[in-house]
């Protein structure tokens, strides 16, 4: 058995306060007008308690739980995406130096240094953010920035126990409870565990430790001894979760689907529906498409380069030499369906999904990614293109 214990709703705020006195800036879900959101966590009176959500194909609603659930949601509106990859960023700031006969000085602009604490981040967010540490900080040229604000967090996870309709994280093995490791580097996924439990009038959080300075956080708020019935309590939890799930994608198969499609009458349907709006791009936990805007002064004394969050859903997004190399919004969503659930795999041995069902949630035309995979797996299997899929 692991490092099992038991804390109290009104631990939290101990908690909250234990992580800001380490130096952390903790930030997790808030209410925030008519959704959940990720923001700054300074008390327990900032998460959304007493909140749950519905989310479905072009809906999203907060509700009234009726009850006091901390985490009684799916996944904020918005995932942790933007506190290490904001959507725009300054790259570098340049002036004008009258007294050095115009001279022209660059630099660097600095992110904020202060750790981050992630607060209630659910499974499959934090599979993304490990997901980009590969994508951003896995490779020869780092995001020095993203590297510069990933450094040192600290993770509190948040079993789930709620997914919207719209989830499908269980068939994408990123969810409802998170994996102990990071499938990629083996390096541990979380530093503590939460998981809320509200059953027969006694509300409480079974934490699990994940790390050494989860231990010593742990250590240093009220908590009481919890067993292994506790544990299997909580995997209990998440067991439920799953099962609520009604969508899925074919996760073994959808590779070969996809590359399988290419010429697919499927592409003609779904850009028939597509607005090419860019949404499902803008709140996807792993996209990372970018682009960059140079700004200056009136006078031309200062500049400064900004790089802001694009989309493959924009048509400007692949111009080259004189035009778009994607025209057509068939051919931009095949792009990115393609790339999400085939060609992500080969360039960075994953799929790039990670079941969040955000892009299901946030598209005004209620354009199903589960339901796109699996008519086109349907079409190629009535071709012959690859073999029965399930």
């Amino acid at each position: 058995m692991g490092d099992i214990r038991i804390l109290r709703p009104s631990g939290l705020d101990a908690l909250i306060t234990e992580l800001r006195s380490r130096g952390f800036r903790v930030v997790g879900p808030t209410p925030r007008g008519d959704a959940i959101v990720t923001g700054e966590i300074r008390s327990a009176s900032d998460l959304p308690q007493g909140v749950g959500d519905s989310q479905d194909a072009a809906t999203y609603r907060l509700r009234e739980r009726g009850d006091d659930a901390y985490f009684g949601f799916a996944a904020p509106a918005q995932s942790s995406k933007p506190v290490f990859f904001p959507a725009e960023e300054v790259v570098w700031r340049g002036r004008r130096d009258h007294e050095r006969d115009g001279h022209f000085t660059v630099e660097r602009d600095i992110p904020d240094s202060a750790p981050i604490a992630l607060l209630g981040v659910r499974s499959c967010d934090l599979r993304a953010v490990q997901i980009h540490d590969q994508v951003l900080a896995g490779r020869t040229h780092i995001d020095a920035h993203y590297v510069d604000r990933r450094d040192g967090t600290f993770v509190v996870a948040v079993a789930c126990a709620d997914p919207a309709a719209s989830c499908f994280c269980a068939s994408m093995g990123t969810g409802p409870r998170p994996a102990q490791t990071d499938p990629q580097t083996g390096a541990a996924s979380y530093d503590l565990l939460l998981t809320e439990i509200l059953a027969d009038g006694d509300h409480r959080f079974i934490l699990e430790v994940g790390t050494d300075r989860g231990r010593s956080l742990a250590d240093a708020i009220a908590t009481s001894a919890g067993d292994d019935a506790d544990r299997a309590a909580a995997i209990a939890v998440t067991d439920a979760a799953a099962a609520k799930q009604t969508r899925a994608v074919d996760a073994a198969h959808v590779h070969d689907v996809l590359r399988a499609s290419a010429e697919s009458p499927r592409w003609e349907d779904v850009a028939s529906r597509c607005l090419a709006c860019t949404n499902c791009t803008l709140v996807c936990p792993t996209c990372f498409c970018t682009t960059v805007q140079d700004v200056s002064d009136l006078t031309g004394d200062h500049a400064a380069r900004h790089r802001v969050w694009d989309s493959c859903f924009s048509e400007n997004f692949s111009y080259i030499h004189g035009g778009p190399t994607r025209e057509s919004t068939k051919a931009r969503y095949r792009q990115w369906i393609t790339h999400k659930l085939s060609a992500w795999e080969d360039q960075f041995g994953m799929l790039g999904c990670v079941g969040c069902g955000r892009c299901i949630t946030w598209c005004p035309a209620g354009i199903d990614i589960t339901e796109e995979a699996a008519a086109l797996g349907r079409m190629a299997t009535a071709a012959g293109a690859i073999g029965a899929v399930g």
